[in-house]
Formats: C-alpha cells, sequence, structure tokens
C-alpha cells in the first residue's frame, strides 16, 4: 500500500512537471476595451548593445510614464510571404490610445534623438498599433506551427471575398484563428499597416503547407501587398 501510495505521489509530481513546462511555452494575452496593441516588426543591428541600453535608459522610462508595459514577443523563423525579412515580432501594451499617441507626440521634445537612437540599432522597425474593441484574450502556444499573415486590400468588394475565403480555407485545412485584427494605425517613418492582420495556429508545418498551397491558387485579383511570416 505504501509502495502505491509512493508510486502516485512520484506520478502526480511528473504530470505536474510536466504541465508546468508545457505552461511555459503558452504565451497569454489580455487586453481591455479601450487598451492598445503594439506590434512592431524588428531587425537588429548586429554590435548595438550599448546603443539599446542606451535606449532603456533615455526612451523606455518616458512610455513606461505613458503606460507602456512590454509582453512576451517572439523571433521569426522566416518570411514566406512578402518583401521584409524581420527577426522579431515584438509585442507591447498602452492603457489608451491617448497615451499611445501622446508618446509619439512628445518623445521627441523629452528625447531629441529619439529617431536616431532606433536607426542605430535596427536596421528594420515597422509598427503598428490597434486599440481593442472590445475585451480580447488570446493565447500564442510555442509548440504548434503559429504563422502571421497581413494583407492589404486593392479593391473593396473582390478583397472582400478572398479574405472570407482565405479564413475558411484556412479554417478547412486545420488552421486555427489565434487574432484578428483590423483598423491599426502606423506613424510616419514606421509605416507598416495592412488592412488585415491574422495569426493562425498548425499543429504542423505539413498541415500548414496543404493550406499555403492552396492559398496561392487563390484569385489575388483584390489584394494589393502581403507579408507574411512563421514565428519561432
Amino acid at each position: 500500500m505504501k509502495l502505491l501510495k509512493n508510486l502516485a505521489l512520484v506520478f502526480l509530481t511528473c504530470v505536474m512537471t510536466t504541465s508546468l513546462f508545457a505552461q511555459s511555452d503558452i504565451k497569454s494575452y489580455t487586453f481591455k476595451k479601450g487598451e492598445i496593441l503594439d506590434i512592431l516588426l524588428l531587425t537588429t543591428k548586429s554590435g548595438t548593445e550599448k546603443d539599446f541600453n542606451k535606449y532603456k535608459k533615455t526612451i523606455f522610462p518616458f512610455g513606461i510614464k505613458k503606460t507602456y508595459k512590454p509582453l512576451p514577443g517572439f523571433g521569426i523563423k522566416k518570411t514566406t510571404q512578402g518583401n521584409i525579412q524581420p527577426a522579431s515580432f515584438i509585442l507591447g501594451k498602452w492603457d489608451d490610445l491617448k497615451n499611445r499617441e501622446e508618446f509619439l507626440a512628445q518623445i521627441e521634445g523629452v528625447v531629441p534623438d529619439f529617431h536616431l537612437q532606433r536607426r542605430n540599432i535596427w536596421s528594420l522597425f515597422n509598427l503598428t498599433y490597434y486599440e481593442m474593441p472590445k475585451n480580447t484574450s488570446f493565447e500564442i502556444d510555442r509548440n504548434k506551427y503559429n504563422v502571421v499573415t497581413s494583407y492589404w486590400k486593392k479593391e473593396t468588394t473582390s478583397f472582400k471575398k478572398f479574405k472570407e475565403l482565405w479564413l475558411q480555407k484556412a479554417k478547412e485545412n486545420g488552421g486555427k484563428k489565434i487574432l484578428q485584427l483590423t483598423n491599426g494605425k502606423s506613424p510616419l517613418g514606421y509605416y507598416h499597416n495592412p488592412d488585415i492582420l491574422v495569426i493562425t495556429q498548425w499543429d504542423s508545418k505539413e498541415e500548414f503547407d496543404v493550406f499555403y498551397k492552396e492559398n496561392l491558387k487563390m484569385n489575388h485579383k483584390g489584394v494589393l501587398h502581403i507579408n507574411q511570416f512563421v514565428l519561432n
């Protein structure tokens, strides 16, 4: 009986330990209506550690004063469609649109070399921010195959049909929609403002590849541009 109890305890400990490790690969995000989600596509220049330390000391404090909070981000494994190849997919949060836009309007008065610092550190810095229209929660599981797809429209009616078919085909081929964003804003100098951004999750690369081949055969008449990345 004692042996059975000890075995049960070992089993329970293993299950709990495995669960904890599994949970560490799942990144959870929660936003209240009106809060702001930043999405940044970045490529960092090599040898810029000293510049980034200065950036953290001079620019971060004003961002935090304006309610900025960093969130778990991701590396980018590869670009599957589009003309840019960022290395990082970075997320952030602000309490509201007022604070987000006051930061953009006021930062040069606080840190005059703000844009120069960014140019010194990053060879690519694209920013889109979204005001949450409702309470929103989502999770990104690093153990899955996560894909970020951004589309720009050329013509409204054709694009609407394309978008609906794209979402339908993704679902039919095993893709799970994690997050869909529209109505973003993007500042001068860091402009990257797609008409729709979707994060989809797949059980495997092979599953995504089946959808990917179908996606490329679709009628893109209403599409102006696309960027698509696989997250690490």
